[in-house]
């Protein structure tokens, strides 16, 4: 059990490789934005560099979860390594599998900003990170497994974000 145990490839099921040897998680992270569309939110968001598998493409941060983490503390460490958006500067929501093959899942953690936050590329996996309405995320080249799971997950989010401003 050590930091970093569960990056490697998981020769699926489904016949695909897939990153995480324990799963993988993301954090999907929303801000209320005045005048968005979407109950005025928007999402944080990471261009994956050229060179890493389905570069070029808009997702979520997250990454590979170690056999000593849940879903929830993988996702928060996997967003601060690559966004800088520290842990505990972030209210988690609620959490649900976008992905589920039995033998590899990717969980989603859904969560709101518990405070100021600077979130910006801190790693070679990044080309970008930014906010973006949530009624735009479509129109990016999306990663296939957020693109596959954006449309479960944005009724979610709108309604978890609604309510934590009650």
């Amino acid at each position: 059990m050590a930091a970093g145990d569960g990056n490697g490839w998981v020769q699926c099921r489904c016949g695909r490789r897939h990153w995480g040897l324990h799963g993988a998680a993301g954090l999907l992270l929303a801000r209320n934005a005045d005048g968005a569309t979407h109950d005025g939110l928007d999402v944080l968001l990471q261009l994956r560099a050229g060179w890493t598998h389905q570069g070029g493409t808009w997702g979520i941060p997250g990454g590979a979860v170690d056999s000593h983490e849940d879903e929830r503390a993988g996702a928060l460490r996997e967003a601060y390594e690559e966004t800088g958006v520290p842990p505990l500067s972030v209210r988690v929501l609620d959490s649900m599998v976008s992905t589920d093959h039995v033998d590899w899942r990717y969980h989603v953690v859904l969560g709101v900003p518990a405070g100021p936050i600077r979130p910006r590329a801190t790693t070679a996996e990044s080309d970008d990170v930014r906010w973006v309405p949530a009624g735009e995320v479509t129109t990016l080249p999306l990663h296939p497994g957020f693109a596959a799971s954006w449309p479960a997950l944005l009724p979610k989010l709108v309604e978890l974000a609604r309510a934590s401003r009650s």
